[in-house]
């Protein structure tokens, strides 16, 4: 049985590898001509995400790539004295197995785990899909695919063929996001340091792992910007207006947005179909629930959803009238809580008055100084807020590893 996988990032190869395990025959296709090498930024990985990547062999390299984020000073807008906290504390009371992980470093595991078992084509898309099964492509020639599935993203290439415009699926959520890559002038190293002011933070970190560091902004507006989402020099433009006359280090980082080694921007999004399926296709990860960039949980939502859709796979022998409603069943909670989870989370990390603000940095200031055991306790008995990235069970589909599937 032949699928066919849109996107290399995430979500596409760690469905390309259990896919494989039960024994179908996989192709991954990439848009970039390479394995992407953006820059990318800081994920996270919780508890039932770090146990699937440990039954797929990889979890040392995963851990070897740690980010190791230890401390985070905060500067408030309008105040000298900073805030100082251990993301230890702060990342205990989320999760008891975590990792957070450069996003590009994470791909690169997972293309390196599958990449002599499956056939992956960069350089090229795909232009239309047919009810049977015919796929055609902006540069190869036609083929025919038994499944084809939608791991491209928030702005799924795979979703507006099937589904329509993203406009009809997607919900904005009052932010955006912007993550540039940069000389490391502050030698950052397990620390990260930023500046909160009402409506607008900015932050900079390095990894061990990392040759420079990353700027990360995050930032509401009333109403949505204008601009596309492949326009750089605009973005560029929009993010050095929102951030004009903020201080710390945001003017330094804001002179070298020219001559950053890679610039990403974008709209903080929900994704909301009743469905991620139609016909032989369906979608994975944040192409068909992305729960908001940043601030949702999307990337461990992602492993852990190819995971679910390959096992559904496997558990009906590759009947997709009945794999695809079933993956959805076994998903939709955790999908629904994560964007529930996602909108109080965009409102905290960017306060929107000066009460909340100060709320901010107080509660930082309260998390530094709990006994560890304590704050773990109150997210124990919160598993459906704080604890909810942890508090998710997967089915175990081992039984479909050994033998594969006939299909």
């Amino acid at each position: 049985m032949r699928i066919l996988i849109s996107g290399a990032s995430i979500a596409g190869p760690a469905l390309a590898y259990w896919l494989t395990r039960y024994g179908f025959t996989v192709t991954v296709v990439e848009r970039a001509p390479a394995l992407r090498k953006s820059g990318g930024h800081a994920i996270d990985l919780f508890r039932p995400a770090m146990n699937i990547v440990e039954k797929m062999g990889v979890l040392d390299p995963i851990l070897a790539g740690r980010t190791n984020t230890a401390w985070l000073t905060t500067h408030r807008e309008g105040h000298a004295r900073p805030v100082e906290m251990d993301m230890r504390r702060l990342i205990a009371a989320f999760s008891d197995r975590h990792a957070e992980i450069m996003r590009d470093d994470l791909s690169e595991i997972l293309y390196e785990a599958t990449r002599h078992d499956v056939e992956y084509v960069f350089g090229d898309s795909i232009t239309s899909i047919s009810d049977d099964g015919e796929v055609t492509f902006e540069r190869g020639g036609p083929a025919r695919f038994d499944l084809v599935i939608g791991a491209d993203g928030l702005h799924s290439n795979v979703r507006r063929l099937t589904f329509g415009p993203e406009s009809r699926f997607s919900s904005w959520m009052g932010a955006y996001l912007a993550v540039v890559s940069l000389p490391n002038h502050l030698g950052l190293e397990s620390r990260m340091e930023a500046i909160v002011g009402v409506g607008r933070m900015a932050g900079m970190y390095g990894a061990a792992s990392l040759p420079d560091a990353r700027a990360l902004f995050l930032f509401r507006t009333p109403e949505q910007l204008d601009y596309h989402y492949r326009d750089v020099p605009r973005q560029r433009e929009l993010l050095r207006e929102r951030y004009a006359g903020v201080g710390w280090e945001v003017p330094r980082i804001l002179s070298e947005l020219e001559d950053a080694s890679a610039f990403y921007f974008d709209s903080v999004t929900q994704l909301d179909l009743d469905t991620w399926s139609r016909g032989r296709v369906t979608l994975v990860g944040d192409a068909g629930y992305c729960p908001g960039p940043a601030v949702g949980g999307s990337t461990s939502l992602a492993v852990v959803g190819a995971y679910v859709l390959a096992g559904e796979l496997a558990t009906y022998g590759g009947d997709h009238t009945r794999a695809f409603p079933a993956y959805e069943a076994e998903l939709g909670d955790f999908v629904r809580r994560s964007r529930a989870f996602a909108v109080g989370a965009a409102s905290r990390l960017v306060p929107g008055s000066d009460s909340a603000l100060w709320a901010l940095t107080q509660t930082m200031r309260l998390i530094q100084h709990l006994p560890v055991g304590l704050t773990k306790a109150f997210a124990r008995m919160n598993g459906k807020g704080l604890r909810l990235h942890d508090s998710v069970e997967v089915k175990d589909y081992s039984a479909f590893e050994s033998h594969g599937v006939r299909t």
